[in-house]
């Protein structure tokens, strides 16, 4: 499907599995599949997505305002495996590509406080990711 660390075109991608060409969270309907965005420009918004120590990566949630709910994408990575689906994570190279980091399994997640849109603090969410291999 995918290969670590080759970069692809977020537009062939799509042209693929279908899902939403915007947002970070894209989640193609005739496919079992859930594709993770990552971008540097996201600090802007208080999204800081990274690995940590202890070989996790940590996903900041959907929502531009407002404190995010799990609605839409959100809920769809909370729930990817009690609906069968695969998370794949991609951080994004440059303008308009993408390099594959790899599957992720949900372990769970957390709130923390942050920027949102209008600078307006706020709670987001972020999820706690495990590669599969």
């Amino acid at each position: 499907m995918f290969t670590k660390g080759q970069e692809y075109r977020r537009r062939d991608i799509h042209n693929l599995y279908g899902g939403q060409e915007q947002g970070g969270i894209s989640t193609p309907v005739n496919h079992n599949i859930i594709l993770l965005f990552s971008s540097p420009r996201g600090q802007e918004s208080g999204y800081m997505d990274g690995w940590t120590d202890q070989g996790n990566y940590l996903y900041t949630g959907e929502g531009q305002r407002g404190d995010m709910v799990f609605s839409r994408g959100n809920a769809a990575i909370r729930d990817h495996v009690a609906n069968g689906k695969e998370l794949h994570l991609f951080e994004q190279s440059r303008k308009g590509y993408v390099v594959y980091v790899g599957q992720m399994v949900c372990q769970g997640y957390h709130y923390r406080q942050g920027p949102d849109a209008q600078g307006q603090t706020r709670q987001m969410i972020v999820f706690e990711l495990k590669p599969v291999d």
